[in-house]
């Protein structure tokens, strides 16, 4: 089960040769991760990952809703419930019956991901199996016992310089504090996840608002509600933070009056907003963030499109992020026209986009990020961040944006031991695209090499203002 030294590469005999060059371009510059929800408290702490199956399939969201769709309940899997029900504690059951649908992952990046860290990071190259279940666990458990295989260390190992977590605009950040207070060298940064506050549709929204605007000292006003997000921003960004993140259900965008944003705001608070009020306090949020990304410079991130917690009874018993969120149709062109009217032609804001609805990347996507000054395009997410879905992204886009209105790759990823694997994908695809065009006279090789580099590296850097 070693891993394919040209896995992913072209299978053209003309263009693997010069993807290989091209990958070992980039095969060792340092990882730059700048969107991710991995814990603060891992750095902060650095304690040890507790077991094989709490480290790979309890918070992998890609591994258990495969397993789910297999009629496995996420009690089985360990799975946390919301409601304080229970769930399965012991590890090594967990990961037995993880081995026993292993074959589910067959073709899948998630597949791809796991046997990486398998070999990279534990160097077992036996593939996983009910007969092998026990044998790589207690492998792994006994690695797990060491240093080597804490977080700080797995930071310099897979040679991340810098990684962003994803945070509440309510957090009190205390785990970001202590990286910095402990001297640490890592470069851990939080991100402003205002969504809590933002979106009425979120159960406890009212609650949330209030706790908000009193963490801020701000009153219960239109006018006091935005103060309280440049503090709260603020606070952010005195601890590292470059970016901001908002995982709006849609694009859509408005720019009101000051009167109807004191009245819609009124609603929201007191929780008599409709569906499309609720909407459209949402939309007009998304350009009030533009706004002040302009005033401060966080780079802004829109993650929109997902129908989130489509399964409600999931939801009920398990709550967010459980790996039933669903892709949906996405407008961008309209969408976005009215915050674009307002910051879409200023040079120094950065707004990166983000979809689930690959329909959209050649159409609206590509064509607005080629137009906009402040417009990036964010790499493929979430369902799409995966060989296929990369090089369609790539040969959809590029025509028409071309590489430098894009940011190069983010893992956006809650499995730690993931993010050398996503980044390894990223990288080799991105090599076989540029090796097409060098084959195909499109390119020039130096070409293509820097463009490699700018792909794995500086996009990043340059995008998130790193």
């Amino acid at each position: 089960m070693a891993l394919n030294p040209d896995r992913l590469l072209p299978v053209e005999a003309s263009l693997r040769p010069i993807a290989r060059r091209l990958f070992a371009e980039v095969e060792t510059l340092p990882i730059v991760s700048p969107h991710g929800h991995t814990e603060p408290s891992w750095y902060a702490e650095n304690p040890r990952f507790p077991d094989p199956a709490a480290l790979f399939v309890v918070p992998d969201h890609y591994i258990f809703r495969m397993l789910y769709s297999q009629g496995v309940p996420l009690e089985a899997l360990g799975v946390p419930r919301a409601d304080g029900g229970p769930v399965e504690r012991d590890g090594r059951r967990i990961w037995r019956l993880f081995a026993e649908h292993y074959r589910l992952f067959r073709g899948t990046p998630s597949r791809l991901w796991f046997e990486h860290s398998l070999q990279t990071v534990f160097g077992i190259e036996e593939r996983l199996s009910p007969q092998s279940a026990d044998r790589i666990y207690d492998e792994i458990a006994a690695a797990l016992e060491t240093d080597a295989l804490r977080p700080r260390a797995l930071y310099d190992r897979f040679n991340i310089e810098a990684i962003a977590t994803t945070d509440s605009a309510l957090d009190d950040l205390a785990h970001h504090d202590a990286v910095r207070a402990s001297g640490w060298h890592g470069r851990i940064l939080p991100t402003y996840r205002p969504d809590a506050v933002v979106d009425p549709d979120r159960p406890g929204f009212a609650e949330a608002l209030r706790r908000f605007l009193a963490l801020a000292g701000e009153a219960e006003t239109w006018s006091g509600y935005l103060d309280a997000h440049r503090t709260r921003r603020a606070y952010f960004k005195a601890r590292g933070a470059t970016a901001t993140d908002h995982g709006h259900p849609s694009a859509r965008t408005a720019d009101l009056a000051p009167a109807e944003c004191e009245l819609l705001f009124s609603k929201v608070l007191a929780g008599t907003g409709s569906a499309a009020e609720n909407e459209l306090f949402r939309a007009q949020m998304l350009t009030e963030m533009a706004r002040m990304s302009l005033e401060d410079g966080l780079v802004m991130q829109i993650h929109a499109g997902s129908s989130r917690n489509h399964n409600q009874a999931l939801f009920e018993r398990f709550g967010f992020d459980k790996g039933a969120d669903i892709p949906q149709r996405t407008d961008y062109v309209g969408a976005l026209r009215p915050m674009l009217n307002v910051v879409g032609n200023e040079p120094g804001l950065t707004i990166i986009l983000f979809t689930l609805d690959e329909t959209v990347y050649a159409r609206e996507l590509a064509p607005l990020a080629g137009h906009y000054p402040a417009l990036r395009l964010g790499p493929p997410w979430w369902f799409f961040d995966s060989p296929d879905g990369m090089m369609r992204f790539r040969e959809a886009v590029t025509e028409t944006t071309g590489f430098y209105n894009t940011v190069g790759f983010n893992d956006d990823t809650r499995a730690f031991l993931s993010i050398p694997a996503r980044h390894d994908v990223a990288r080799r695809v991105d090599c076989a695209f540029l090796a097409k065009l060098v084959g195909e006279g499109r390119l020039e090789e130096d070409e293509a090499r820097e463009v490699a580099v700018d792909l794995t590296y500086r996009l990043a850097k340059d995008a998130y203002r790193l």
